[in-house]
């Protein structure tokens, strides 16, 4: 059937309705890829029809920010305005909050955005386990029958129609492959979005591909864009320790938020200041000049190459810095003899020559040798017959003028702030097709999808540093990354047990846990390192390196009692006896135990001690990729958290109250007037004027 061009929103509903006469099972992208105006206009229209049903299979649907209080809904208000513009919430992420949504329509999701749905029974119990590189398959398990994903659109040079899965190309193309060759039906809609980014390559969705394009006005809409987190000293210590890890002309995968970000700017000051990166991580180990040993400490000659399931604001700083720009190719033996310094920056002879010496080629170029070099970029376009020797003066004159394919980062989804967005609409054409955004499942396993064989993918990742995040790490090195010790999911598996699983199955390769020692809930302050948890993500048998801001654990062949002695020296101090007694009850260390004293001062205030002179000097800012928040909104926050946090700890409260009775401090009027405090009359804003005054 040809593809049917709508162009009203309702119209794009009764289509899909007529088309699926039962229970409609909706497959939309995570993150950015889902056709908001589109979602909502099907999901009210079942959610007003009793007789038809929805179930919906997703993950990370993101929304807007709410405050929770009085004070950070009049804070939030004009930044919501400025950041979020006209960013539509998607109906049924509302719903499930509330645990409102109708009886007809189901929503499961493999992802959460963390910690939303806690404590939240229905979205609990719809959750699906499961590998971010299972999840096509997954979805077929549910029996889908629609996917809609909403594209960017251009006119090629013909003026013909070109779409593009720009944000997640990451499980679309699978999916429908996957039902072609099972012979199940799926409708598929495209959701036109003019405000998405145009990726090409493997991003582009072919027009025959397509049952129902959506163009509207009322499809168009602001991305969703977080605004940067700030820095945190904690966070600056685990990026610059795991900088330290990453190998010159290696691979690098990071995640998003304050941590990938940390990660980014601790690479980016060791290639540019390195006499100051020394200086800084020489003062964060404890082990001295021997705690250095082994790290990585110069710049970035050859440059990394980026492979991640998620392309965030950190890599696109990185490709801006220039240490993101290591090319590979999607060619096995093309990409082994860059890997042997035999591919340089344009093709010549000599490339071909090798090409030929591997027998990828002959001698004398057949047509589909011919059409091997072309694709490549090796020869330009008909300007070689079939016959032509190598050494014919033709194919020196036919040479390309540079490699096609050649790719500097490869990524599954995006999403980041703004101005990420806009730098990745204003990029050159040519410098836009070396970011290729693909498949998950070419990107989160060595093996088992269409796009490449095993072969190329180990050629391409060597050297991988592949950094994850998790919640809890236990003595013994397991790691739990997406729930609680109850059962309770606060996120998901993603991506994360395939990237730890490559870290061993590649040989040059490492997987490195980064968590912060400590966390704070009801409970007050707790270790993240823990003798043992209820919810494991990754199994102890597939323990690596694990960071904190207390230093590095190398953990990878080591004995349990020697992984336990490891990880008890990158503790939090003030859990630290705790740890060894249960250590010892279970008998995983010896009796006479004793931790060295040189680990014994792993506290926030020595951390803050070490590095507030960078901070001071600008090496380590709050924010080192910008912000969308202004000074003054940055100091209200500032104060905001202070608050919020002394409010959760009695104790803290105490010393803050009386602070505030001894009168009340100045603060200037727009500060009260963006918190709704300028006109305090009832003694509760009075209070919390006073309260806020205190903590600016």
């Amino acid at each position: 059937m040809d593809m049917q061009t709508l162009t009203e929103l309702e119209a794009a509903v009764d289509a899909v309705l007529e088309r699926i006469p039962g229970e409609i099972v909706l497959a939309i992208p995570l993150g950015l890829g889902k056709p908001n105006p589109w979602v909502n206009a099907l999901y009210r229209r079942i959610a007003a029809t009793p007789a038809r049903r929805l179930k919906i299979f997703t993950a990370l649907s993101l929304e807007r920010p709410v405050g929770k209080s009085e004070l950070e809904q009049h804070f939030l208000g004009p930044l919501l305005e400025r950041v979020f513009g006209d960013y539509p919430d998607l109906d049924y992420v509302k719903a499930a909050r509330a645990q409102t949504l109708p009886p007809n329509i189901e929503v499961h999701e493999f992802f959460f955005k963390t910690g939303d749905y806690l404590n939240n029974d229905a979205s609990q119990q719809g959750f699906v386990c499961t590998n971010y590189s299972f999840v096509a398959r997954d979805m077929m398990a549910q029996g889908v029958n629609v996917i809609a994903q909403a594209v960017a659109l251009r006119e090629d040079a013909a003026g013909g129609l070109q779409l593009s899965m720009s944000c997640n190309p990451d499980v679309t193309q699978e999916l429908i492959e996957r039902m072609a060759a099972a012979g199940r039906p799926l409708l598929k809609v495209a959701v036109v979005n003019e405000r998405l980014p145009f990726m090409a390559g493997t991003a582009l969705w072919p027009l025959d591909r397509v049952d129902l394009l959506l163009r509207c006005p009322a499809a168009n809409h602001e991305l969703f864009g977080p605004p940067n987190a700030s820095i945190s000293w904690a966070d600056y210590a685990i990026g610059l320790h795991a900088s330290s890890l990453v190998l010159d002309g290696g691979t690098l995968q990071i995640g998003i938020g304050s941590l990938g970000d940390a990660v980014a700017q601790g690479l980016i000051v060791r290639d540019r200041q390195p006499e100051a990166y020394r200086s800084i991580l020489g003062s964060l180990c404890t082990d001295g000049a021997e705690g250095l040993a082994g790290r990585e400490l110069g710049g970035f000659a050859q440059g990394l190459y980026g492979c991640s399931e998620m392309f965030v604001n950190g890599f696109m700083r990185l490709i801006d810095a220039g240490l993101i720009r290591r090319a590979v190719y999607d060619d096995a033996d093309l990409q082994e003899l860059a890997n042997a310094g035999r591919v340089g920056a344009r093709p010549d002879l000599a490339v071909l020559q090798a090409l030929a010496e591997r027998g990828r080629i002959g001698a004398e170029l057949t047509a589909p040798d011919i059409a091997y070099l072309e694709r490549l970029g090796a020869l330009q376009p008909g300007r070689v017959p079939a016959g032509t020797a190598l050494d014919d003066g033709r194919v020196a004159a036919a040479l390309g003028e540079r490699w096609l394919h050649a790719t500097i980062m490869h990524g599954g989804f995006f999403l980041g702030p703004r101005d990420f967005y806009q730098r990745l609409r204003e990029l050159p054409e040519a410098q836009r097709e070396r970011i290729s955004m693909t498949r998950i499942a070419y990107i989160n396993q060595l093996y088992g999808d269409a796009l490449g064989c095993e072969r190329l993918k180990r050629a391409q990742r060597r050297d991988a540093r592949l950094f994850n995040t998790t919640m809890k790490l236990t003595l013994l090195g397991a790691a739990s990354s997406d729930g609680l010790d109850s059962g309770q999911m606060v996120s998901g598996v993603g991506g994360q047990y395939n990237f730890v699983a490559m870290g061993h199955a590649l040989p040059d390769a490492r997987s490195i846990l980064m968590l912060r020692a400590t966390h704070e809930n009801q409970h007050g302050l707790t270790s993240s390192i823990v003798w043992s948890y209820g919810n494991i993500t990754i199994p102890r048998h597939l323990r690596d390196i694990a960071i904190t801001e207390y230093g590095v654990a190398d953990l990878r062949g080591q004995t349990d009692g020697e992984i336990v002695k490891r990880l008890l020296a990158i503790a939090d101090s003030r859990f630290q006896d705790q740890l060894i007694a249960e250590a010892k009850a279970h008998g995983k260390l010896e009796a006479d135990y004793q931790l060295p004293e040189r680990h014994r001062n792993n506290r926030p205030e020595m951390l803050r001690e070490k590095l507030r002179p960078w901070r001071n000097e600008g090496v380590l800012p709050d924010f080192p990729f910008g912000t969308d928040l202004s000074d003054d909104e940055i100091t209200i926050v500032r104060a905001l958290k202070k608050l919020k946090h002394a409010s959760q700890h009695p104790l803290q409260l105490l010393p803050m109250i009386l602070k505030s009775l001894t009168g009340e401090r100045p603060v200037p009027p727009a500060y009260l007037e963006r918190l709704g405090l300028d006109q305090a009359s009832s003694f509760k804003d009075l209070f919390i004027r006073r309260l806020f005054a205190a903590n600016l």
